[in-house]
């Protein structure tokens, strides 16, 4: 099996384990507006399309630009599989409080622990290191602006994110964004 098809099954059993927890939510007090989401749901699905479309229309984002390599092809298993625990430990972590689009919970609580401790967006940090490994595994262009495209989509929900974090949390949340950095963790001295 290569590493691009270890990878596909890695992403399948996060998209598995997502479907599966979605039915174990708060229910939802707030919720940015449907434009808003497509700010950053369009990078984020042009990006997965990217990565694992077969019928791409540009010829050159195909083209080999990694020579086929076991220790590249490790590599970049290991970065997905890295990545997808990361993030699917973070969203066992946050529980109840998670949801796909920028919203309040009734209820909810800031996390500051366990993988929440280390950044603010534990999620969108593993995800990235996953498409990162997956774009190696890929080794077409293509990858590359998968990767450019997710950190973009992460960023601009981050920041509603933050938004919204800022405003439930106050201080509390302003002294978290202070110590933690939000996709790279932030050296503590």
């Amino acid at each position: 099996m290569n590493a691009m098809r270890i990878c596909s099954a890695l992403w399948m059993a996060l998209s598995l384990v997502w479907l599966v927890t979605l039915l174990r939510t708060k229910r939802t007090q707030e919720r940015a507006d449907f434009g808003s989401r497509l700010l950053y749901g369009v990078p984020v699905v042009v990006a997965f399309y990217l990565l694992f479309g077969d019928h791409i229309p540009v010829g050159w984002l195909q083209s080999r630009i990694i020579a086929l390599n076991v220790w590249i092809e490790t590599f970049a298993v290991s970065l997905t599989a890295v990545g997808i625990a990361f993030a699917v430990w973070a969203r066992f972590y946050i529980g109840e409080n998670w949801s796909s689009a920028v919203s309040i919970k009734v209820g909810h609580q800031l996390i500051r622990t366990g993988p929440y401790y280390w950044v603010r967006h534990p999620i969108y940090s593993g995800l990235l290191v996953a498409t990162l490994g997956t774009a190696l595994a890929r080794r077409e262009p293509r990858g590359l602006f998968a990767v450019v495209l997710l950190f973009l989509g992460f960023w601009i929900k981050s920041r509603m994110e933050e938004g919204f974090m800022h405003r439930v949390f106050g201080p509390e949340y302003q002294e978290y964004s202070r110590s933690t950095g939000a996709l790279i963790p932030r050296l503590r001295l």
